[in-house]
C-alpha cells in the first residue's frame, strides 16, 4: 500500500501499526496538506462478510462519537486497488505512543499517572455508553497517549450498539485475551460492565506492570479469567494504596452484577483518590504484549476439565496457608534463641548469609534494573552489550540468573544490555538542490531514498519541495530520507482566444484566466473601434500557445479628425527675411490690384444698371402684348 493514493486524496506514506482486523498507515491528505492515519481492513478478511460488517460497524459507531478522549474519524470509504476492494477509515494522526509502550518503557506507572489515565479512559467510555456504544476491546494497545499526555481511545472494531443483540452467536469471540471479560470468554451477554472489567485489568497492569493472568495458550488465559481469582495488586507491591486496590478488585469481579453499576460510579471513586493522593512507588516491568487475537469461546466442557486442577491448586494453597503459622512460629523461635545464644552480631551474620529471590529485570532500563537488583541486597554488573530489535536502546536483554532463583545476599547478577543504533536528527531539505541534500545527509550518516518529481507553483524547479520523514525526526544512522523534487510550474497548451472587440479589462482577465501572461498594452488611434477597445492582438485567435506565454494587446484611443500639424523644415530666420523682402512688393501690388478692383466694381455697377433698364423695357413690352391679346379676344366674342 505504500505510495498508493486513496480517493485521489490520501497518499500512503508508511505503516505505523496493526491490529487483528486491520493495518494502520500514516498518510498525507493532499487537499488539506496534513497527516492522517488510515486503517485498512486486512486482505484476508475482505472476502469475509462478517468481518466487513464488523469493520463497517466500527466506522458507524465512532462517527457518532465526539469526545476529546476518543480518536476523531474524518472519512470512510471503499476503493478498488489492484483489483482488490480496500475498505478504509481515515482518522486523526496522533503524535505519541500507545499506553502499552509507555508501560513497557517505565515498567509500571506511578499513582498519579495511573489515576489520570484511568479517569480519561473512563470519560471516553462514559461518552460511548451514553450513546449506547460498548467498546468490548479495551486494552493498552488500543489507547494512545499524545505528547500532551492526553488519552485517545481507539479501535471500536467490535463495538456495537447496546440496543442491539449483544449475544455472541458465532463460535469465536474477538478480543485481546489478557483483558477479556469472563462473559466474553463464555460467549455470553456483554454490556457496559464488560468495558468496566477490561478497564480494571488495564488499571491493574498500569499500577503493577503486569497482567493478572498468563498462560501458554489464549484458551488457558481465558479460562483463568473465568475460574481463577486475581492476585490483589497489594500482594505484588505493598506500596499500592488500599483504596485503589479496592477499586480495581471491584472492577474485575467475575459476575457482572458485582461490578460497578456504571462507569460514572467508577469515575467518582477515582476522582476521590485523585483529590486525596496516596503513596507513590517504584516502577516494575512486564514483557507481556499480546495483539488482538482470535480465541475460541470457552465451553462448559473446558471449564469442567480445568475445575479439578483448580480445586487441587486451591487445596494445596489451603494446606500451605495452614503451614504458614507453624513455619512462622519456628522461625520466630529460632530468632529468639539466636538472640539469646549468639547475640546481635550472630543475627546480623545470619541475615547477611540469607538467600534472596532474584527479580526479573529483563526489559528494564539499565539504571532501573540496577536499582531493583541492589534493593534486594544483590550486586549488579553489565556483562556486555548486544543488538536486539525486540528491545529499546539501554534495556536489559538477558540476566545470568533466572527470575525466582535463590542466591546468597551479595551475589552478583550479570546482565546484557541492548545497544541500539545511534540516532540522527533529520535536517530540513526543503528548497535545497539534490546535490545540496546529498551532501548534507552524507555528513550526518544518512542517504537519499526514493526520489519523485511533481509540478509546483511555489517551489522553484529542481528544488526539493517535500521530504519524508519530516525535519527533526530521529533516524538510525544509515537510514534513508525520501524526497520530492519540483519540476516547476506545469506547462499546458492553451488556445489563443479572439480578444478583438473586447474592452481592455475584459481581455486582460480572459488571458489571465487561461494561464497566459499580459504583455505590453499599446494605445493607438483607430477609425473602426472606440476608445478602450482591443483592435489587434500579438497572436492570432485559434493558435495553440504554451501557458505563461506573454500576449501584447493594441487598444484604440478613438479617431481624431484634425490632421496633425506638419513640421516645417525651413529655417525660421530665413523665412522671416524672405517675408520681409517681399512685403514692399506685396503692398504695391496690392494697391494696384485695389484700383483695378474699384474700376471693375464701377463697371459692374453700370452693367447692372443697364441690365435693370433692359428688364424694365422687357416688362413694358410684355404688358403691351397682353393688352393686344385681350383686345383680340373681345373682338372675337363680338363677332
Amino acid at each position: 500500500m505504500i505510495g498508493k493514493i486513496l480517493a485521489d486524496r490520501y497518499e500512503i506514506v508508511e505503516q505505523i501499526g496493526e491490529g487483528g482486523m486491520a493495518l494502520v498507515y500514516k498518510a498525507r491528505c493532499k487537499l488539506l496538506n496534513r497527516y492522517v492515519a488510515i486503517k485498512v481492513l486486512r486482505n484476508e478478511f475482505v472476502k469475509d462478510d462478517d468481518f466487513v460488517k464488523k469493520f463497517d460497524r466500527e466506522s458507524q459507531a465512532v462517527a457518532s462519537l465526539s469526545h476529546p478522549n476518543i480518536l476523531n474519524i474524518y472519512d470512510v470509504g471503499v476503493e478498488k486497488v489492484e483489483d482488490k476492494n480496500v475498505h478504509y477509515i481515515v482518522m486523526e494522526y496522533i503524535r505519541g505512543k500507545t499506553l502499552k509502550d509507555i508501560i513497557k518503557e517505565k515498567g509500571k506507572l506511578d499513582l498519579d499517572e495511573t489515576i489520570n489515565y484511568s479517569i480519561q479512559i473512563g470519560n471516553a467510555l462514559k461518552h460511548a455508553h451514553l450513546n449506547n456504544i460498548v467498546h468490548r476491546d479495551i486494552k493498552p494497545q488500543n489507547i494512545m497517549v499524545t505528547e500532551e499526555n492526553i488519552i485517545k481511545v481507539t479501535d471500536f472494531g467490535i463495538a456495537r450498539a447496546a440496543t442491539e443483540s449483544t449475544m455472541t452467536v458465532t463460535s469465536e469471540a474477538l478480543g485481546s485475551v489478557h483483558y477479556l471479560s469472563p462473559e466474553q470468554a463464555r460467549g455470553a451477554y456483554t454490556d457496559e460492565k464488560s468495558d468496566i472489567y477490561s478497564l480494571g485489568i488495564v488499571m491493574y497492569e498500569m499500577i503493577t506492570g503486569k497482567t493478572p493472568f498468563k498462560g501458554e495458550t489464549p484458551v488457558s488465559v481465558a479460562l483463568k479469567h473465568v475460574q481463577d481469582e486475581i492476585v490483589p495488586p497489594g500482594m505484588i507491591d505493598d506500596s499500592i494504596p488500599d483504596n485503589l486496590e479496592s477499586i480495581i478488585l471491584k472492577c474485575v469481579e467475575k459476575r457482572q452484577a458485582d461490578r460497578y453499576d456504571n462507569i460514572e460510579d467508577l469515575l467518582d471513586d477515582l476522582t476521590n483518590i485523585k483529590n486525596n493522593k496516596g503513596r507513590t512507588f517504584i516502577a516494575d516491568s512486564d514483557d507481556s504484549d499480546s495483539p488482538t487475537r482470535m480465541i475460541p469461546v470457552i465451553e462448559d466442557e473446558d471449564i469442567k476439565d480445568i475445575s479439578n486442577k483448580s480445586r487441587k491448586k486451591k487445596k494445596k494453597k489451603k494446606e500451605d496457608s495452614r503451614m504458614k503459622p507453624i513455619i512462622l512460629a519456628i522461625v520466630l523461635a529460632f530468632i529468639i534463641v539466636s538472640v539469646g545464644l549468639f547475640g546481635y552480631a550472630r543475627i546480623r551474620d545470619f541475615f547477611k548469609d540469607s538467600e534472596v529471590i532474584v527479580p526479573d529485570v529483563i526489559g528494564m532500563l539499565e539504571d532501573e534494573a540496577r536499582e531493583v537488583i541492589e534493593s534486594k541486597g544483590l550486586e549488579f554488573e553489565v556483562a556486555g552489550t548486544t543488538k536486539n530489535d525486540d528491545f529499546n536502546d539501554g534495556e536489559v536483554v538477558s540476566q545470568n540468573v533466572k527470575e525466582g532463583a535463590k542466591v546468597k545476599e551479595g551475589y552478583t547478577i550479570k546482565v546484557t544490555v541492548n545497544e541500539g543504533e545511534e540516532t540522527v536528527s533529520v535536517p530540513s531539505l526543503i528548497n535545497k538542490t539534490l546535490k545540496e541534500a546529498e551532501d548534507l545527509l552524507e555528513e550526518l550518516g544518512l542517504k537519499i531514498g526514493t526520489m519523485k518529481e511533481e509540478f509546483s507553483n511555489t517551489t522553484p524547479k529542481d528544488m526539493i519541495m517535500r521530504q519524508e520523514p519530516e525535519a527533526s525526526t530521529q533516524l538510525e544512522s544509515g537510514s534513508s530520507v525520501n524526497i520530492v523534487i519540483s519540476k516547476g510550474e506545469e506547462v499546458k497548451k492553451v488556445v489563443m482566444p479572439n480578444l478583438i472587440g473586447k474592452n481592455s479589462i475584459e481581455a486582460r482577465n480572459t488571458l489571465l484566466g487561461l494561464g497566459l501572461e499580459v504583455g505590453e498594452i499599446k494605445e493607438e488611434p483607430n477609425r473602426e473601434y472606440s476608445e478602450g477597445i482591443v483592435f489587434r492582438q500579438s497572436y492570432s485567435a485559434g493558435i495553440e500557445l504554451d501557458s505563461k506565454t506573454t500576449v501584447d494587446l493594441y487598444v484604440s484611443t478613438g479617431f481624431i479628425e484634425e490632421e496633425p500639424e506638419e513640421d516645417n523644415s525651413e529655417d525660421e530666420e530665413e523665412k522671416q527675411k524672405q517675408e520681409d523682402s517681399d512685403s514692399v512688393e506685396d503692398e504695391d501690388r496690392d494697391a494696384e490690384e485695389d484700383e483695378e478692383d474699384e474700376e471693375d466694381d464701377k463697371e459692374d455697377r453700370e452693367d447692372d444698371k443697364e441690365d435693370r433698364e433692359d428688364d424694365k423695357e422687357d416688362r413694358e413690352d410684355d404688358k403691351e402684348d397682353r393688352e393686344d391679346e385681350a383686345e383680340g379676344e373681345e373682338e372675337d366674342q363680338d363677332e
